[in-house]
């Protein structure tokens, strides 16, 4: 499948153990290369939905400059978003107290996850997002403190993995793309990756 690509080498720029398994399910033949201390900052006025794709783009930058011809970089961001007064997006957590603390936010409300991605060619770049709605059911504390202290989701955007106990508990409902919520919209990816 995919034999448009044949021609291309493809990076996958992320260290998510959950973006690596996703794209080996697309069966492709891709390497794994990380630039480590990304700045994953972005401007005050993009909103919710703009985020993700941006810091994807961003991502993708840091890789240009020792790009060749001939390869086809993958990167992607994930967020989480809960709406209210205020908006509230929520990343990776900081610590134990934060992962903690964007659980119980999550807990019996319905959220957003977004995954921006883009790939990139020295040729040219797309970029785009896809989002999911995720129900949570209510939590009980102690249920967080024991996901959190066994999982350890600090490398999780909203402090949580679906994939994982949290998600066979908690989870009620999803609209949209389960692989959304896991990193890595994979039917939207191999959609666009047909048109390179």
């Amino acid at each position: 499948m995919l034999a448009n690509l044949q021609h291309y080498r493809i990076v996958l720029g992320s260290n998510s153990p959950r973006r690596k398994e996703l794209l080996a399910g697309l069966d492709l033949k891709f390497e794994v290369e990380v630039i480590p201390g990304i700045d994953e900052s972005y401007p005050d006025d993009l909103t919710a939905d703009e985020i993700p794709a941006y810091i994807a783009r961003k991502k993708a930058e840091a890789y240009l400059e020792k790009m060749t011809d001939n390869e086809l970089l993958i990167t992607a961001d994930t967020i989480v978003v809960t709406y209210g007064q205020p908006d509230r997006i929520l990343g990776k957590p900081a610590d134990r107290e934060e992962a903690i603390e964007m659980l119980c936010h999550l807990s019996d409300h319905v959220h957003e996850v977004i995954t921006g991605v883009c790939l990139t060619t020295k040729q040219k770049t797309v970029s785009f997002s896809v989002s999911s709605a995720v129900a949570f059911s209510k939590l009980e504390k102690d249920d967080i403190i024991y996901y959190v202290d066994k999982y350890r989701p600090y490398d999780k955007a909203g402090s949580y993995g679906i994939q994982e106990w949290i998600g066979y508990v908690g989870v009620e409902a999803i609209n949209g793309s389960f692989y959304n919520v896991m990193g890595l919209p994979v039917q939207r990816l191999y959609q666009e990756l047909k048109k390179f």
